[in-house]
């Protein structure tokens, strides 16, 4: 798809929008998954702070008692040392070096003012990237350089936060109040956004703007306020039993693959809620040692989902309580361990129609609300914390076009869809501070 390569001639380009695809470039190249981000968030904090940015970075904004999900300490010094070796910056990594990634960049006018942040991720996916010369980043020579990728438009959103803080700050004497930018990690297994809400990122938060980029909404049309996040819960189980001989002594056994097994059948029986959508998925089961062995262990990696959080909560309970009896079933221990969790939310349509003004100023098709399903998404932590204090928050939905769905190796965007976001989101900026 031609257009993914920017189909505005070089010479009509303005130096932010080459600059939108040098950066978005770059991050596709080297991506880090959750708690990882090392390269991208020193990256991320050295142009900040070039541009003028009050910076927090780290543990100051993220509370590690609520960082879900996060890889071994082993992992994250492996990493460390990628991280190092592939481009980060120095002067920032000791800040990050333990995995608590995230950044708030804030902008103080120094006039009196509402405060509006604006939320971006930076992490990517355990997906190994497509090699065909059809895929645009092999073509254009910005193809992953590790076994990770880009391939649900993460890359893109770190881009468009950088191209708002750069307009942001150009156009400072526009401004009043305060803006913050939120640059958070672990999006993906909706792990990273309540470590930061329990910091206290967003407690003095009027306007709260999240953003993602696909999401099947069309090239050119923009979605003021997503509703369609599913609450959900991210658990890993494990079941410990007792090994014996499998064809002398069967007896003497706990058979913790057996009580794995049986929990996945009765998982996928749960009763659905008359209230809402629900879902539950078993997405990995690992069991034993050896054919002639009965086996003392076994894992499994579950989700549910729900409509709502109530909803949500419904299934997990049941989930527990089926994981429980499996356990008691077959004599053998289990643990729980809550490695994600996300939210449902309402968005503000008061701010959303600020949003969809804008976009349409700015030549897109533009639809104020969607209630069509698309997942989980942590930032409604995020805009939950903003609302219960009185102020507004929405999730937006920036239109492209596609190589292939999201979590898919082909995944790629148009990148003529950065500047419309970086444009929307400055003008929203500039609206929000008025009000």
């Amino acid at each position: 798809m031609e257009g993914k390569k920017s189909a505005k001639g070089e010479d009509t380009m303005t130096q932010l929008e080459k600059q939108l695809i040098e950066w978005r470039r770059d991050f596709h190249q080297y991506p880090e998954l959750g708690f990882l981000e090392m390269r991208t968030s020193t990256i991320v904090a050295d142009i900040l702070e070039d541009l003028g940015y009050d910076l927090e970075i780290g543990r100051a904004v993220m509370d590690p008692d609520y960082c879900m999900g996060k890889p071994s300490d082993a992992e994250t010094k492996q990493h460390l040392e990628w991280a190092r070796e592939n481009g980060a910056i120095e002067k920032y990594l000791g800040l990050v070096s333990e995995g608590y990634t995230g950044i708030v960049a804030t902008l103080d006018t120094g006039k009196p003012g509402p405060t509006v942040a604006y939320r971006v991720d930076m992490d990517a996916l355990p997906i190994v990237e497509a090699t065909g010369d059809d895929h645009v980043p092999v073509k254009e020579d910005f193809r992953s350089t590790n076994d990770n990728m880009h391939a649900c438009g993460h890359d893109v959103h770190t881009t468009i936060g950088l191209g708002l803080a750069t307009k942001l700050m150009e156009n400072k004497d526009q401004l009043k109040g305060k803006i913050k930018l939120i640059f958070q990690p672990a999006e993906e297994g909706t792990r990273g956004a309540r470590s930061m809400v329990e910091a206290g990122v967003v407690s003095d938060v009027d306007y709260f703007v999240a953003s993602h980029i696909g999401t099947g909404v069309p090239h050119d049309h923009f979605v003021a306020a997503n509703n369609g996040f599913l609450a959900t819960s991210k658990m890993d189980v494990t079941f410990k039993g007792r090994s014996s001989h499998a064809g002398g002594n069967p007896e003497e056994g706990k058979n913790a693959m057996l009580a794995a097994a049986n929990a996945v059948l009765n998982l996928n029986a749960i009763p659905r809620h008359s209230g809402g959508a629900t879902r539950i998925n078993v997405g990995e089961l690992h069991a034993g040692s050896g054919r002639n062995i009965i086996a003392d262990h076994a894992a499994l990696k579950i989700e549910t989902r729900g409509e709502t959080s109530d909803i949500n909560d419904y299934v997990k309970s049941q989930a527990e309580a089926v994981i429980e009896g499996a356990a008691k079933m077959y004599g053998v221990t289990h643990h729980i361990e809550l490695v994600g969790e996300g939210e449902s939310a309402d968005c503000s349509l008061e701010v959303a129609e600020v949003l969809k003004d804008i976009a349409q100023q700015e030549g897109l098709s533009s639809d104020l609300r969607s209630d069509a399903s698309a997942g989980s998404e942590d930032a409604t932590f995020f805009i939950n914390a903003v609302q219960k204090h009185g102020g507004q928050g929405t999730y937006c939905i920036f239109g492209t076009e596609l190589a292939a769905g999201h979590h898919n190796e082909k995944f790629d965007i148009n990148e003529d869809s950065m500047p419309h976001a970086v444009n929307i989101l400055f003008e929203s900026a500039k609206a929000l501070v008025e009000k």
